[in-house]
């Protein structure tokens, strides 16, 4: 499976990425990482997506350190965690990221979330990209208020936004606000984490039985059909391979809105409008960096 030729996009600013990755989110442990993004890579990937908060950075830079992959021909997405959302702190994040990571760019760098300063981050976040430390500048799980906010604040329009999205949550209007814009959507979650039943699912089984598929084939090729980039994750190299070989067939017409009336409407994890999830994931985050910050005073 390494021969796997996966299609490119060219992004607002001209930089090509692939149209489906890996990504390594909840694989904490660092020799699970490094396994796993040197078995994706083996068998073709070449997007790898981790995250300051994934606690990874550094098991997926010695996968690519040891890999004979060129380092040309992967492409690394990472992101900024909320903790370090203002300008200041967000030049130090990047640095800490490519540090960790072992590389002297990184191709796609993203605010992790839409809270606190975003605004002072991503100035950061423009000063690393004129600098070439980054390649390409986006956010993840922006709301169209949200990115339209940015784009009207900063002089450098976001090139990607990683949403959830999956035959549960489908956020056409979103999907469609954001290519209007130009702005490339990503999925995290694709597969929903395997909630409500999704590989089993009797409506996308009798799509994958007419293309010789599976169900997580089916969905992955509905997302890219639609224009989405697309990061399955998995540990498993059998799993690896199923993901990646979804460019051998298309949907029809009608297999597409089949699958578009699956749409729950709502989020399969959290509401990122919803005041608790929002203390939740920034509140806590900043009042970990206000007390570190106190303890540097004193």
């Amino acid at each position: 499976m390494a021969d796997v030729n996966v299609p490119t996009v060219k992004l607002n600013n001209g930089v090509e990425m692939p149209t489906l990755g890996f990504g390594v989110f909840q694989v904490p442990d660092l020799n699970q990482a490094e396994q796993a993004v040197t078995d994706a890579l083996n068998t073709g990937y070449r997007l790898i997506d981790t995250a300051a908060a994934y606690q990874n950075e550094e098991a997926v830079g010695k996968a690519i350190a040891k890999s004979s992959v060129k380092r040309e021909d992967i492409f690394v997405t990472s992101k900024l965690w909320v903790s370090d959302f203002n300008y200041e702190r967000a030049k130090k994040g990047i640095d800490t990221s490519l540090e960790k990571l072992g590389l002297d760019y990184i191709d796609l760098y993203l605010l992790h979330q839409p809270y606190g300063d975003t605004m002072g981050a991503w100035r950061a976040l423009e000063e690393a990209q004129q600098a070439g430390k980054i390649r390409a500048i986006g956010v993840s799980n922006f709301w169209p208020d949200q990115l339209k906010n940015l784009e009207l604040t900063e002089p450098v329009k976001p090139a990607v936004d990683q949403i959830e999205l999956n035959p549960w949550f489908q956020r056409a209007n979103e999907v469609k606000f954001m290519q209007g814009e130009g702005i490339r959507p990503e999925a995290w979650a694709p597969f929903a984490e395997g909630k409500n039943g999704i590989f089993t699912n009797e409506t996308i089984a009798k799509i994958a039985a007419k293309y010789g598929k599976s169900n997580g084939q089916v969905i992955l090729r509905w997302l890219l059909q639609r224009g989405i980039t697309v990061i399955p994750k998995s540990v498993h190299q059998k799993r690896m391979a199923e993901n990646i070989d979804a460019f051998d067939f298309e949907l029809s017409d009608e297999d597409m809105q089949t699958m578009a009336k699956l749409d729950k409407g709502e989020s399969q994890f959290f509401d990122h409008h919803d005041p608790v999830t929002i203390d939740q994931i920034f509140g806590s985050s900043l009042k970990q960096v206000q007390n570190s910050e106190r303890q540097q005073l004193n």
